[in-house]
């Protein structure tokens, strides 16, 4: 076990929060479990050490997926007291990956792995839960739950796309990383590229066809009942 503050600060913190709320088990254990593996396991070491691959891992667990899970556990008479528009949780959360990648905002946090790069974590992470909140406790129609995550995703995923195309090392941190094994520095901001691409394709694809499905439906059901009337 590696252990970072991420593994052993973050996560018992956020597991006391869960049982204090009474969060659901399963998404809270989920997410709880994801930030743990990306943290806690030999992933650490290769992500603040040696690969940009196994950092934009991590990223995308803290932005994206653990967030998700969280916000999936918060309670319904907890959640819905709290409103976060849509129009603030995706500006906000698209700055804070965007401005956290850029290379020497990228290459300063890397180099003080010991306190501001938790600061990184720790806003990509609630960036995410701002994100994911009105998708999932908001009361926003199906439409709009589809629009939102369609627009997550077309404004996204141009930095995967980036690092993947870009025929030089983009991050002088990992371009000089030491490495007795594994891609060289252009390959391994090539799978980066490709990885995050990748995982922001399946993960909004798949909640924005929930949500137009169930837009579709209730279009339907709204059709149906119109005629009956």
């Amino acid at each position: 076990m590696v252990a970072s503050a991420e593994a052993v600060v973050l996560v018992p913190v956020l597991a006391v929060a869960a049982i204090a709320l009474r969060a659901r088990p399963l998404p809270a254990i989920a997410g709880l479990a994801l930030i743990f593996l990306a943290f806690a396991t030999r992933l650490q070491p290769l992500a603040i050490h040696t690969f940009l691959w196994a950092h934009l891992l991590q990223n995308v667990v803290l932005a994206e997926w653990a967030p998700a899970l969280l916000v999936l556990a918060v309670p319904r008479r907890l959640a819905a007291r709290i409103h976060v528009p849509m129009l603030f949780a995706l500006p906000l959360w698209l700055v804070t990956y965007f401005a956290w990648h850029l290379p020497w905002v990228y290459d300063f946090a890397l180099r003080r792995p010991h306190s501001l790069l938790h600061g990184e974590h720790i806003t990509y992470l609630a960036a995410g839960v701002c994100l994911w909140w009105p998708v999932v406790h908001g009361r926003h129609s199906a439409g709009v739950k589809a629009t939102y995550i369609f627009g997550a995703f077309l404004l996204a995923s141009p930095l995967g796309l980036a690092l993947a195309l870009f025929p030089r090392p983009v991050y002088g941190f990992y371009a000089h990383a030491p490495r007795t094994w594994g891609p060289a520095p252009e390959v391994d901001q090539q799978i980066a590229g490709v990885t995050m691409a990748a995982e922001e394709a399946v993960v909004f694809f798949v909640v924005f066809a929930y949500y137009l499905s169930r837009f579709l439906r209730e279009e339907q059901a709204g059709i149906d009942y119109s005629r009956i009337a």
